[in-house]
């Protein structure tokens, strides 16, 4: 490698910071890594630098998601909402489809399919289509 990458344990080491913490950081996207073939999270260098920066930046009072704005990242809840509403269209389009296989079908398997799907199923359906065309 050209550059040199640090595993978890490794910035953990340096920094004094748990790999839990570091592994969260990452999830929500505060931190860069890259996955190695074998799936191993590496981490630049300069990570360190930003670890440091959060956890000072955090000291002083910021919540994560201020943190992110200053470091110009999307904030995990917006690329929560846009994956969701995302995902939202696919469903509707499934069960817009499903509706439209249902229509073709005779009574009896209407009803079969019907019973096949719980009642929980199909009120979060129509409460998942009410959100999407909000």
């Amino acid at each position: 490698m050209g550059t040199e990458r640090l595993k978890i344990g490794e910035l953990a080491e340096k920094t004094g910071i748990t790999k839990r913490t570091i592994d969260y950081y990452t999830n929500i996207g505060l931190l860069e890594a890259e996955r190695s073939a074998s799936n191993y999270r590496y981490y630049a260098l300069t990570m360190i630098e930003r670890l440091q920066f959060i956890e000072r930046r955090k000291q002083e009072g910021l919540s994560l998601i201020e943190i992110q704005h200053e470091l110009n990242i999307t904030p995990y809840e917006e690329i929560d909402v846009q994956m969701l509403r995302v995902k939202m269209q696919d469903l509707e389009q499934d069960v817009t489809s499903l509706l439209e296989q249902m229509n073709k079908q005779d009574h009896k398997k209407i009803e079969k399919i019907k019973k096949n799907v719980s009642p929980e199923s199909v009120a979060l359906m129509q409460s998942l289509l009410l959100l999407i065309h909000n």
